[in-house]
Formats: C-alpha cells, structure tokens, sequence
C-alpha cells in the first residue's frame, strides 16, 4: 500500500528504500522548491527533537541548518563568525535569564 511523504529526505533515502523491496517515487527539487523544503524540513526536525529531546535529533536539526547554509552560500566559517559576533554583541544563553517583563 502506498505512502504519502512529499518532503524533503536525506540524499541515501530513496537506495534504503529500495533496499527494503519498495520501490520510492521522487523528484529533484529547483532552487526555489529546495528552499522552501529546507525550511519546512527545518520545522520537522525542530518538532521531532522537542518532542523527543534526543541529541540525535538535534544533529537532524544542525544537518538542515548546515544545508540552508549552503544552499545561501554561506561558508560554515562565515556561520560561525556570525554567531560570535552575535554571541560578542547580545551574549550567550549561559546564564539562563529569562524576561519577564519590561517596565
């Protein structure tokens, strides 16, 4: 019986698939589809490790952010210094405040 996905999968999916004696339609995205899938991609794993709050599912979540990334042409150096500058500029989450209210 036949499943519905339509998203975005990791690029050995579809050789799993198969592996497993089924047979997986796909197609490959263009530029705009790929980034629109990236993101809801992005949401899926960000759901799957809040539900879940496995480590492993926050690597799923750093896969997709390192495949935005790339796909805006952003070097994983040029990521970097962008969080520590914002790290420099607004601080960290080390010290677990928490806002309540302005006043």
């Amino acid at each position: 019986m036949p499943r519905e996905y339509d998203k975005l999968v990791r690029d050995d999916i579809p050789e799993i698939i198969e592996r497993d004696g089924e047979t997986p339609v796909v197609h490959t995205a263009d530029d705009n589809e790929y980034g629109r899938r990236l993101l809801e991609k992005l949401d899926e794993e960000v759901t799957e490790f809040r539900e879940s709050e496995e480590i492993e599912e926050l690597a799923d979540v750093l896969e997709v952010v390192h495949a935005i990334r790339a796909h805006e042409g952003v070097s994983r150096e040029r990521l970097e210094d962008l969080r520590s500058e914002k790290a420099q500029e607004r601080g960290r989450f080390e010290e677990r405040i928490v806002l309540e209210r302005v006043e």
